[in-house]
């Protein structure tokens, strides 16, 4: 696993744990990385990334659309 380093401003309150898990959601949001390897970044396991995701503004559903659903539905 890569390891990168950032310094951001002393006034900006942000801990590092939500830094990552900041990273961690938009990487998954934009297909980077897979739900596992998000849960990853941050040391929680699969179930735990998902449930605290809603923490910062998003969900495991994120770009799944009425279609999907439907298709999911039809090959069910």
């Amino acid at each position: 696993m890569k390891s990168l380093s950032f310094q951001i401003p002393d006034q900006i309150d942000l801990s590092e744990y939500d830094f990552k898990m900041a990273m961690a959601v938009k990487l998954y949001e934009t297909g980077k990385i897979s739900v596992g390897q998000a849960a990853e970044i941050v040391n929680l396991s699969k179930s735990s990334f998902i449930e605290v995701m809603k923490n910062y503004g998003s969900s495991l559903l994120v770009g799944y659309t009425s279609d999907d659903f439907a298709n999911d539905l039809k090959n069910a």
